[in-house]
Parts: C-alpha cells; sequence; structure tokens
C-alpha cells in the first residue's frame, strides 16, 4: 500500500541521485589512482640523495628560487629585465590572494594525512592540499619570463617539473593538486600579464 503522506521525486532529482550514484566510484578509483602515484613518487625520494633532493627543491620553492631568478635575468638583460620581474610580482600577489581560499574551499588533506605509511620528509606550510600553491606560483612568475624570454621555455619546463616531483616526493601533493596549480597559475597570470604590460 502506497504512504499517502510521500511526495513523488521530481525527474531532475532522481536524475541527479543517478549520477551521484554513478559518479561515486569512479571518483573513488580516481582518488585511490592519485594517491597511488603519491606513493611510487615518495619511493624515489628513499634513498639519502633522492630525499635530499626532494627536500632541496621544495624548499627553494618556498621563497628562495626567485631572488636567484631574478639574480639571472639581472645578469642577462641588465636594467630592462624589470618587464620580466614586475610582471611577476604582480602575478605573485594575485595568486597569493586565491590559492588560500580555493585550499579552504576545497579541504583537501593532505597525502600523508590520508595514508599514515607516506613519510612527510618536511613541514608543511598549510593545511590542505589542492591546489599547489608551489606548482601554482612557480608558474605564474614564469609565465612573464617565457613570453619576453622564449629561450627559456626549456629551463621553465624543466624547473616546473622538478618542483612537480619534489611536491609529490615529498608527500605534501597528489599529482592531481600540481596540474590544478600550473594551470591555475597560467590561467590567472597569463590574463594579467597581457592585458596590464607590454611584452614581445
Amino acid at each position: 500500500m502506497s504512504n499517502p503522506t510521500a511526495t513523488p521525486q521530481s525527474p531532475l532529482v532522481t536524475e541527479r541521485s543517478r549520477a551521484a550514484v554513478w559518479l561515486k566510484p569512479r571518483c573513488e578509483k580516481l582518488l585511490e589512482a592519485d594517491l597511488e602515484l603519491v606513493r611510487l613518487a615518495s619511493k624515489t625520494a628513499r634513498s639519502r640523495g633522492g630525499r635530499n633532493m626532494a627536500i632541496f627543491i621544495s624548499q627553494l620553492g618556498n621563497g628562495w628560487l626567485y631572488p636567484i631568478l631574478v639574480g639571472i635575468i639581472y645578469f642577462n638583460w641588465g636594467s630592462s629585465g624589470l618587464r620580466m620581474v614586475l610582471p611577476a610580482c604582480v602575478n605573485v600577489a594575485a595568486i597569493h590572494c586565491v590559492y588560500p581560499v580555493i585550499k579552504r574551499w576545497c579541504r583537501r588533506l593532505r597525502p600523508f594525512i590520508r595514508d599514515p605509511r607516506l613519510p612527510p620528509l618536511l613541514k608543511t606550510l598549510d593545511e590542505y592540499s589542492f591546489p599547489s600553491g608551489h606548482a601554482m606560483t612557480l608558474s605564474g612568475v614564469l609565465v612573464p619570463i617565457v613570453i619576453a624570454w622564449p629561450s627559456m621555455i626549456g629551463s621553465a619546463a624543466a624547473m616546473l617539473c622538478c618542483m612537480s616531483w619534489s611536491r609529490v616526493a615529498v608527500a605534501h601533493h597528489y599529482p592531481s593538486d600540481i596540474l590544478a596549480g600550473v594551470l591555475l597559475g597560467g590561467a590567472i597570470g597569463y590574463p594579467l600579464v597581457t592585458y596590464l604590460f607590454t611584452l614581445p
């Protein structure tokens, strides 16, 4: 006998429920694959050399890398290198206004919290993992450099790859955090650079 007080679900609600049921196991598989990639990257930092390299590169991304980049630019370009440095600074300011908000909204736990077997090789700068602030900042800084200095694209790609590996190897980030950071850094940095500054 039907319940007279029951209200029939709308077709839209029913479709959403079906979509949620279909998506949930697939999302869980993707998340587990993401975590498995962290486990693999973490193995590359088990040796003393790998561990030291991962820590060193990650700590460079805390801020030490950027004065070095400024020095390289000044050495090669002199004072005209400001046309790269100033847009990079604007990008960093914009990125650091955006990414903490995204992190607090997503609240994604770091890999070493989800899997206690993963050793965090150094302290985190904040609580959550998505997106990677290191990858986001570096990509935003490199946008104006590559635009104004195209021959740097190979070095820029190498820097991004090294930073990406180190952040996953120290178990602070998932690969998807890194990808999101690079894409968001470019998505914020490129429009700002092209709109506010004149670069070749």
